[in-house]
């Protein structure tokens, strides 16, 4: 299974930047460090190209807000002539212990809105995804508060580890099999 549109799923704007829920934007924004790549706005996207290991790669951050996600989404996997099974979607999971990664090939949006617009806008839930966790929630601390909190002091140096794995990740993804990746960072 080849992966050839990276999504990595946030909100746009200086006020959600440091927010737990852009984990998705900040491994997009790792990838174009390591890939030095050059980004430009497109539609409703932020989106930056690059021949990968003899394979065009589009890695794609959609400026609609997390819920509306897939709007974006589905608009670039059709410019690109890209199928669902060949798109990854890089976003936060509040159900993961901190730093933890999780890639899928498919499944459900596990409540996810971002995910769950993406599904929705593919018509399918064959789509790949690599979850980064981001912890629970506090006691008495709404899940919608939580992922637009940032992280602790405490938890930066682990959340940007985490980070620095899903960027490698998504990198192995280009040269090895899925199932192989998926068993070592699970």
């Amino acid at each position: 299974m080849a992966v050839r549109l990276i999504v990595g799923l946030g909100n746009p704007g200086k006020a959600y930047e440091a927010t737990r829920h852009n984990v998705g934007f900040w491994v997009i924004d790792a990838l174009a460090g390591a890939l030095c790549l050059r980004g430009f706005r497109w539609r409703d996207a932020y989106v930056y190209e690059a021949d990968v290991d003899g394979e065009r790669r589009v890695f794609l951050k959609p400026l609609t807000y997390m819920n509306l996600s897939g709007k974006a989404v589905r608009a670039a996997a059709e410019a690109y002539k890209i199928p669902p099974g060949e798109v990854l979607v890089v976003l936060d999971d509040l159900a993961l212990p901190l730093g933890r990664l999780r890639l899928r090939p498919r499944g459900s949006s596990g409540g996810h809105r971002g995910l769950a617009s993406v599904l929705e806008a593919l018509g399918t839930e064959e789509v790949p995804r690599l979850r980064v966790g981001i912890g629970s929630p506090p006691p008495g601390v709404d899940a919608a508060d939580f992922v637009l909190s940032p992280f602790l002091l405490e938890e930066e140096e682990t959340i940007a580890a985490a980070v620095e794995a899903a960027r490698d990740a998504v990198l192995a993804l280009f040269r090895e099999p899925f199932a192989q990746v998926m068993t070592r960072i699970n």
